[in-house]
């Protein structure tokens, strides 16, 4: 349950102000699931059509994330990331990404660091640092985890890595939608990161709460028009 503020102290000075206790993190995990996605994406004006695959396994302690997509014409890409779980959600330990080469990224806790294999120098840590794979999960942990927070107007900032570099992401609510999706018609709450510099996608997330706010739809919008629209198709459990 959240911490609630800490009860005021006796004054003993005009100025002095009672010291208040941050709210805690609250989440609730997504339990393991494998989720099918039917992939639209618009590139150099052409429309591919694939699949994807989203594969999440836990047992509380320990986690595994790994998306696989595909479409046609294009190498297919895959996102891996392990790492623990904690009180605080997600601590990715190890993530890659592999398209025709693959890259990593190490999160280095003992020395405060990330380590990338690329040869770029090395970035701070940041406490709730996710990679581009955990953050989705993360976001759907903290959301499940206090719907009452994350409504229409509000924002949610997570320290996000890639395989080179590392920035915080922040998303904004924008508020419940009803989704038309090849799995079915779908309620859910749409999170969007807009870019803020040259070169950034724009992050279009939809969490469904009757699904443990399964993400169930994500769609990536490059500066140039590129888009890549993953939208849920089916769902495997255990």
């Amino acid at each position: 349950m959240p911490v609630t503020p800490a009860a005021s102290a006796p004054a003993e000075a005009p100025n002095r102000r009672a010291a208040r206790a941050a709210p805690a993190v609250v989440v609730s995990i997504l339990p393991s699931v494998r989720l099918h996605y039917d992939v639209q994406a618009q590139y150099r004006g052409f429309t591919l059509g694939g699949r994807a695959e989203l594969t999440w396994r836990h047992d509380g302690h320990a986690y595994e994330a790994r998306l696989e997509a595909s479409a046609l014409g294009r190498p297919s890409r895959v996102q891996r990331s392990v790492g623990r779980v904690t009180a605080q959600g997600l601590a990715p330990d190890y993530f890659s990404d592999k398209s025709r080469s693959e890259k990593a990224t190490h999160f280095d806790r003992e020395k405060n660091r990330l380590v990338f294999s690329n040869n770029r120098p090395d970035a701070p840590l940041a406490e709730g640092m996710q990679d581009r794979l955990s953050v989705v999960l993360q976001l759907a942990s903290l959301a499940a985890g206090s719907p009452d927070r994350h409504v229409a107007g509000s924002t949610i900032t997570v320290p996000t890595a890639g395989t080179g570099d590392a920035e915080n992401w922040i998303f904004s609510v924008e508020g419940e939608e009803e989704l038309r999706l090849p799995g079915g018609d779908v309620r859910a709450l749409k999170l969007q990161r807009l870019p803020r510099k040259e070169y950034d996608q724009k992050v279009e997330l939809w969490l469904a709460p009757r699904m443990d706010y399964a993400p169930v739809r994500l769609r990536l919008t490059n500066p140039n028009g590129d888009t890549v629209d993953q939208r849920w198709a089916s769902t495997d459990r255990g």
